[in-house]
C-alpha cells in the first residue's frame, strides 16, 4: 500500500471519480470541490488530499488543510474528510493516513493538528484529545479534537 497526494497525481480525474462513488455525502462534496476547482478556496488556501492506495484501488483518504468545517483562523491546520471504504474498515487504515498527515504538518512547523467530528472514541484511539464543541459552517454541533505534534 502507498499514500499519494491527489494534487501530485496524473490520475486526478480517475481518483476524483472514485471519491465521488463513496457512500458518504461529504465525499461527494469533496469530489465537487475538486471538480469545480474550489478545494483550496474553500479549505483555507492550501492543502493536501492524501489517498491510501492498494495498487489502483482507493482504500482510504483524508485532507490536511488550513481550514475545515469549523471556521477559526487561530486553529490550523485541520485534518478532514477522513474516510475508509467499508470493505477495508477495522484495519486501522485511517490511522496510517492520520500519521502521514500529522508528519506533513509537523514537517511544515505546526505544533498541533485539529479535527472536527461527531464520532466519539474513533480518533481518541489515535491519540486525539477533545478540545470543545463548536458550531460548524453547516450550523451543526461538532466535536473539535486536537493532536500534539513533535516538530523536528
Amino acid at each position: 500500500m502507498k499514500i499519494i497526494d491527489y494534487f501530485e497525481s496524473d490520475q486526478q480525474e480517475l481518483l476524483r471519480d472514485e471519491i465521488a462513488k463513496c457512500d458518504w455525502s461529504a465525499a461527494q462534496f469533496l469530489a465537487r470541490l475538486l471538480r469545480e476547482g474550489r478545494f483550496f478556496e474553500t479549505l483555507g488556501g492550501w492543502g493536501h488530499l492524501f489517498l491510501l492506495m492498494q495498487e489502483d484501488r482507493l482504500i482510504s483518504f483524508c485532507t490536511l488543510t488550513g481550514q475545515d468545517s469549523v471556521r477559526d483562523e487561530l486553529l490550523t491546520p485541520w485534518i478532514g474528510f477522513v474516510y475508509t471504504k467499508p470493505a477495508y474498515r477495522g484495519c486501522r487504515y485511517a490511522g496510517r493516513l492520520l500519521a502521514h498527515a500529522e508528519a506533513v504538518a509537523a514537517g511544515s512547523g505546526f505544533e498541533r493538528v485539529y479535527l472536527g467530528t461527531d464520532h466519539i472514541g474513533l480518533y481518541e484511539k489515535y491519540g486525539y484529545v477533545y478540545l470543545e464543541n463548536r458550531i460548524d459552517c453547516w450550523e451543526e454541533d461538532t466535536r473539535v479534537l486536537y493532536q500534539e505534534l513533535f516538530v523536528k
